[in-house]
């Protein structure tokens, strides 16, 4: 009997290890590839009119340091519009900055920053297979190619490729692509960009609600990293006080006091003043000439303990 029994075990065994298989082999076709290139490609848009586009690049550059490009007037949309636009390259983070001579277009004017990715194609099947929309389908620049993307509660991302690869140095610290969310899309936001961007979730709990104009409440923050650089998800309930979800980046800087008497100096305002996070830093929100709002924090303390790990 046992001798007879062991070709129908065997044969059992057998057979769930191919069906193991074929259901793992889909699965690793189907992993999107990783299409980022590297944090000091990261641009954060931001749109000011054509009267206030030099005093900004000036304010930010003075607070921030580093150079802005020429200013030129192209059109980067793929259908007809003029804009005087720079790039804006700085220790701490990038810019492209517009400021339109024409109505914006659809798909435009909403999308948060800009990654660069591998290849257009490749990015924008990645995004689509990790659960994005596409609002703008590829289209060419003056100098290499974009899609626009739209994840789950509405985070639009733009997507683009150079002709020729850029090659800039790595940054002195990454900023963060600070994202604010809704508890009934945020999982899945994060499932659906973690998926396309290879992101490993860093942390996700509850912190003092401080960090976003709600002190004494407790929010969910999430904290991902990337290849593509940082992220932090704020989950609430969308009742926060001016300015706090108006940032799309927050910005690391080595001596905040140092920070805030440049962004002083250049006509910069102080909307919220440092507030001391659960990270063990110092968190403070400022207003640029032209309008453009960005957070401003100095090194965190549980990352200098996690780097030393």
């Amino acid at each position: 009997m046992p001798f007879r029994s062991f070709p129908s075990r065997f044969a059992t065994r057998f057979a769930a290890s191919l069906l193991a298989v074929s259901i793992a082999l889909p699965q690793l076709a189907g992993a999107a590839p990783d299409v980022a290139v590297a944090p000091q490609y990261d641009t954060t848009h931001v749109y000011v009119t054509d009267a206030t586009i030099d005093q900004f690049v000036k304010s930010f550059v003075g607070t921030f340091g580093g150079k802005a490009s020429p200013r030129a007037v192209f059109t980067v949309t793929p259908t007809p519009s003029k804009t005087a636009s720079q790039y804006v390259q700085t220790p701490v983070g990038m810019l492209s900055v517009f400021a339109f001579q024409t109505p914006i277009p659809y798909g435009f004017g909403a999308e948060r920053n800009g990654y660069l990715v591998t290849d257009i194609e490749a990015g924008k099947n990645a995004a689509l297979a990790a659960g994005a929309d596409v609002l703008v389908e590829p289209f060419d620049d003056p100098i290499g190619k974009d899609v626009v993307i739209q994840w789950a509660g509405g985070i639009n991302m733009q997507l683009y490729w150079h002709t020729k690869a850029p090659n800039y140095p790595p940054l002195q610290s990454v900023p963060e692509n600070r994202v604010y969310i809704s508890k009934y899309a945020a999982d899945t936001f994060i499932g659906q960009f973690s998926k396309f961007a290879h992101a490993k979730v860093v942390s996700d709990g509850l912190v003092d609600g401080g960090e976003i104009g709600r002190t004494g409440d407790q929010v969910r923050r999430v904290a991902l990293t990337s290849n593509f650089g940082k992220m932090t998800v704020f989950v609430s309930d969308g009742k926060l006080p001016f300015p706090f979800g108006r940032e799309n980046t927050g910005y690391e800087v080595a001596d905040m006091a140092a920070t805030l008497a440049r962004a002083a100096a250049n006509g910069v305002r102080v909307l919220s003043p440092p507030y001391r996070t659960s990270r063990g830093n110092a968190s403070a929100m400022l207003e640029f000439p032209g309008g453009y709002i960005s957070e401003v924090h100095s090194e965190s303390h549980s990352e200098i303990h996690d780097a030393a790990k």
